[in-house]
């Protein structure tokens, strides 16, 4: 009788754990990759091993690296072979407002065909495994008198762009302000916004959803990562540590490192329910070690 009471005992402690994991929520696992703008490439003459560590240090998976004529081809190698060693991607970035013209097209087929010939002669851990075209229009006078036209011409110039990278062999991506879904697609277009637009020609987006709250962060991305996991593409959450005059909302430059980490934190749980989800992309490099370096100070 005493072993019946304590086998069933023992049963219903085993079904009671069973139902206890069936219905309590489940928690996915959370992206934590990073990625990070580099704008002034020539702190890669003198400072590749320092950027590098700082990147293993903070989770940094990519790199977007600016490229500029200063720096030479031998720096740009030596700088992409330390970072693979460590698993760290570098991507080529480049881009103006004026290469969303008719006649800045040719400004990106340069850049393009200079990283053609530089992967070509470079080794395989020497060679930029992506580009970002950063191209903003929207600071241009010209977008406010004739956006239709503008959002025509920028887009025919992607199109030629994104063709280009494929012959290459080099994914394509591009940086985004969030409010791009609520512009039209060009003109003929059924994908509906700008934005979806994007997503379907690139390989991955960068939104710049710039809020010092990962939920807001993650709100301004939403739309984009729903579309982009529709779509088999990737989604980067943008957020900016840089001081801004447009806002302290848009910023965590006076937040501290505590605060600043928990909101990316936040940010990459909520995009971590979306299979698009690439990680959070911090702008930028500098801004980021200046934080940390100003915050260790304060804790002295």
């Amino acid at each position: 009788m005493n072993h019946a009471k304590a086998k069933y005992g023992i049963l219903a402690v085993l079904i009671g754990l069973l139902l206890l994991i069936l219905f309590l929520p489940h928690s996915e696992k959370v992206n934590q990759n990073k990625a990070t703008w580099l704008w002034d490439a020539s702190l890669i003459r003198n400072e590749t091993e320092e950027i590098v560590a700082f990147s293993v240090n903070h989770g940094i998976t990519t790199i977007f690296l600016q490229i500029q004529q200063d720096v030479q081809e031998e720096e740009y190698r030596r700088f992409i072979s330390a970072a693979s060693r460590q698993g760290i991607q570098v991507h080529a970035l480049d881009g103006h407002p004026e290469w969303a013209y008719e006649n800045g097209r040719e400004e990106g087929l340069k850049l393009l065909s200079w990283l053609e010939a530089y992967n070509q002669a470079a080794s395989p851990e020497e060679r930029f495994q992506g580009v970002q075209l950063d191209v903003e229009p929207y600071v241009l006078k010209r977008w406010d008198r004739e956006q239709a036209q503008v959002v025509k011409e920028w887009s025919a110039n992607l199109e030629a762009w994104v063709q280009e990278a494929e012959r290459i062999a080099l994914p394509l991506s591009a940086a985004v302000p969030f409010w791009l879904d609520s512009v039209p697609g060009p003109e003929g277009n059924q994908a509906g916004s700008f934005s979806r637009w994007m997503i379907e020609r690139t390989d991955s987006i960068a939104i710049m959803a710039y809020r010092d709250s990962g939920e807001q962060m993650y709100e301004l991305s939403k739309e984009e990562l729903e579309q982009a996991d529709e779509l088999g593409k990737s989604v980067w959450i943008g957020m900016e540590l840089a001081n801004t005059d447009e806002g302290e909302h848009l910023t965590f430059y006076a937040k501290s490192r505590g605060e600043m980490e928990d909101e990316a934190k936040r940010a990459a749980s909520l995009g971590s329910e979306h299979p698009s989800f690439a990680g959070i992309a911090v702008h930028h490099y500098q801004a980021w070690v200046h934080k940390n370096m100003a915050m260790a100070e304060d804790e002295q």
